[in-house]
């Protein structure tokens, strides 16, 4: 089971997301569209157009990591 810290937010996009976009495209859209902090270690995910997938970044240790 997955159980983030109490500290740690879930940032849902309310858009569907091209879900080949790169990491640099995520946290573009996550700077610029949601005024969020990349590098906090809040989770940011991400739904496809059809609905069935979901992408979430976070930045852990020194890198993105995509989940």
């Amino acid at each position: 089971m997955f159980s983030p810290p109490a500290s740690v937010r879930v940032v849902l996009a309310t858009q569907p997301v091209d879900m080949c976009k790169p990491i640099d495209g995520l946290t573009a859209l996550v700077r610029a569209a949601w005024g969020e902090d990349v590098y906090s270690d809040h989770l940011f995910a991400f739904v496809s157009h059809k609905g069935d997938r979901i992408k979430v970044l976070t930045w852990r240790w020194g890198g993105f990591v995509l989940l």
